[in-house]
C-alpha cells in the first residue's frame, strides 16, 4: 500500500501501555483528535484525524492509524490511513483486523501521509530508544 510504513522492533523492552500513551499525546499536541480501542493479545489500535486541513486533502471519515502489536522485546508498528471507526474505544482489535483499519490512498492524500508518517516515525523510535 502506498504510503504504509511498517517497523519491527527487537530488543528494546519497552512498556507498550506507555507508548502508546506517548503517541497520544504527541498526536494530541499536534492538534489530532485521538481515539484508542482496548488492548489485546492482537495489540492496540490509534486513530488520530485533524479537522480543517485534513478534510480539504482527504474525506472526513479518514484518520491516521496506527497500530501497535507484539510484546516489549518484539513489536512492529504499522502506520497508514484508515477509516475512522466510531466507537473504536469498545471494538476489540480481532473485529478491526477485517474492518478498513488500512485503505488505499490515491496521489493527494500520499504526499500528506508521508509527511505525517515520517514525522510520527521518527517520534516513536525517539519514545523507544
Amino acid at each position: 500500500m502506498i504510503g504504509e510504513k511498517v517497523d519491527l522492533f527487537q530488543g528494546k523492552h519497552t512498556d507498550l501501555a506507555e507508548l502508546q500513551h506517548k503517541i497520544e499525546e504527541y498526536l494530541q499536541s499536534d492538534g489530532f483528535s485521538v481515539q484508542s480501542s482496548p488492548s489485546s493479545d492482537h495489540g492496540t489500535v490509534i486513530q488520530a484525524k485533524k479537522g480543517g486541513f485534513l478534510r480539504g486533502i482527504v474525506d472526513a471519515d479518514r484518520a491516521l492509524s496506527i497500530v501497535l502489536s507484539g510484546d516489549p522485546d518484539n513489536f512492529t508498528v504499522r502506520i497508514g490511513i484508515g477509516k475512522w471507526l466510531q466507537h473504536l474505544g469498545v471494538a476489540a482489535l480481532e473485529t478491526l483486523l477485517i474492518s478498513d483499519l488500512f485503505l488505499p490512498i490515491d496521489i493527494a492524500e500520499t504526499a500528506w501521509n508521508v509527511e505525517i508518517e515520517d514525522k510520527l516515525v521518527h517520534q516513536i523510535k525517539s519514545f523507544v530508544g
